[in-house]
């Protein structure tokens, strides 16, 4: 899932970073940028403020929460596209696509998209 999404929002060379909610995933989404060879596109990782869980809990915090951190992403960092980090934030990263200037790509629509391409649909 993260892969496709990392692809999709580096692609034609676009700078792009990842919005999360999971202080845990940094090091492994770092990891899989510069795997894929997407580190020259990378603006960096931005956290959301606060306790994951009680995030989790309220949706309308963890969308203030995330939508901070996809503008941290853009206005701090210089990405113009940002991946949610997580796939069941991907209610969250629907709603952003209308609060944000940016491109918001969700995990689980990206690796959708990319299997209609592999599968020549």
């Amino acid at each position: 899932l993260g892969e496709a999404a990392l692809r999709e929002a580096a692609a034609d060379g676009t700078p792009f970073g990842v919005a999360t909610t999971t202080p845990l995933l940094a090091d492994a989404i770092a990891a899989r940028v510069t795997a894929l060879g997407l580190a020259d596109r990378y603006t960096g990782l931005r956290l959301t403020t606060g306790d994951p869980e009680r995030l989790s809990a309220d949706p309308d915090a963890l969308l203030t929460a995330l939508e901070d951190a996809v503008r941290a992403c853009a206005e701090r960092d210089g990405a113009r596209a940002v991946v949610i980090g997580g796939g069941p934030l991907g209610d969250a990263a629907e709603a952003l696509r209308a609060r944000c200037a940016v491109d918001v790509v969700a995990p689980i629509p990206a690796a959708c998209r990319a299997l209609t391409r592999l599968l020549g649909a």
